[in-house]
């Protein structure tokens, strides 16, 4: 991937395309201050760069379907990178797993999930649990029953950008 330097218009287009990615080019180019074409040059730059993972929609979930969202915690018997790189693998191919990240403390993993009920979440629980060379020890799983706060983004404007 080629390199982009991250100067304040490249910093300018993240910041407002994390947000709102469905932003016309238009639209982006007047919110940062550059011209239409310099600002989809710099956008295409950065795509080719690999600073965007990928592009979103964030749904209102309750709106359209029934559903269980819950944290899963994961606490493996031996926590060598063998065991971790195979856990990691697995967790790819359940879909209602659908963020996991590797902590610190009394579990090893915790996933953010979305099944249709619990018997469901349950069921995706147990299946994943049954894996015998994945050594899950422990689990714990904690049902989300109101969110406080929910946002899809980081705050950029907190973080020290990189060079």
């Amino acid at each position: 991937m080629k390199k982009t330097k991250l100067d304040a218009y490249n910093r300018k287009i993240l910041t407002v395309l994390h947000k709102e990615a469905d932003l016309s080019n238009v639209d982006l180019a007047e919110r940062v201050g550059l011209s239409p074409s310099a600002c989809l040059q710099r956008t295409k730059a950065l795509k080719e760069a690999g600073y965007f993972k990928g592009f979103v929609v964030e749904l209102d979930l309750d709106e359209i379907c029934e559903n269980v969202i819950a944290y899963l915690e994961f606490k493996l018997e031996n926590n060598t990178a063998p065991v971790r790189r195979r856990l990691e693998k697995e967790i790819a191919d359940v879909p209602e797993f659908m963020d996991c990240v590797r902590v610190t403390g009394d579990y090893d993993y915790i996933c953010f999930t979305c099944s249709r009920d619990i018997a469901d979440l349950n069921r995706a629980v147990d299946e994943f649990c049954a894996i015998e060379e994945l050594g899950i020890v422990k689990t714990n799983i904690r049902i989300i029953l109101e969110r406080a706060k929910w946002m899809l983004g980081y705050p950029l404007h907190k973080l020290d950008w990189k060079e």
